[in-house]
């Protein structure tokens, strides 16, 4: 399967976009978010957390850089916008970062590309017009293809 490119107009739409993909996601999946500043990325994390089970408000990790919360597994949601070296990511604690028994997400994580994990979702959000994102789903090995597939993005989803 092609990447999924779907149209949020509201910040309601891209909770729900990011629900489905949530929705699927299991213990070491990881989620790369790019895009425009402001496009979203911490309201999608909001959207995939809440249909992981996390109860707790999701905020943006920019100034504490992570922050953890607990669902059907371990959700550990990263913010490296505002790191200036990998390094700063591995002293994070990387190995623990991506552990077997987390689903991470990573703000901007097209940043610290050469050390993540191959087997990834990306998630690229970008500004369309004030209130329009397009919002481009990717799975980079054919295990997470297969997964993608399977999820039902078809009411925001656009022709490519």
């Amino acid at each position: 399967m092609a990447d999924v490119v779907c149209v949020s107009s509201s910040s309601e739409q891209t909770r729900a976009i990011a629900g489905a993909l949530g929705a699927a996601l299991r213990g070491g999946d990881v989620v790369v978010l790019s895009g425009d500043l402001g496009a979203g990325k911490t309201t999608f994390v909001q959207g995939a957390a809440d249909a992981l089970g996390v109860r707790a408000h999701v905020t943006s990790p920019s100034f504490v850089l992570v922050r953890e919360y607990s669902g059907r597994a371990r959700i550990v949601h990263v913010d490296v916008y505002r790191l200036s070296s990998l390094q700063e990511l591995i002293d994070l604690g990387y190995e623990e970062l991506f552990a077997p028994d987390a689903i991470t997400f990573i703000e901007w994580g097209d940043a610290v590309d050469e050390i993540l994990p191959d087997a990834r979702f990306e998630v690229d959000l970008r500004t369309e017009s004030e209130a329009e994102r397009r919002i481009t789903i990717r799975a980079r090995d054919e295990a997470l293809r297969a997964r993608l597939a399977g999820m039902p993005f078809e009411r925001w989803a656009v022709p490519v």
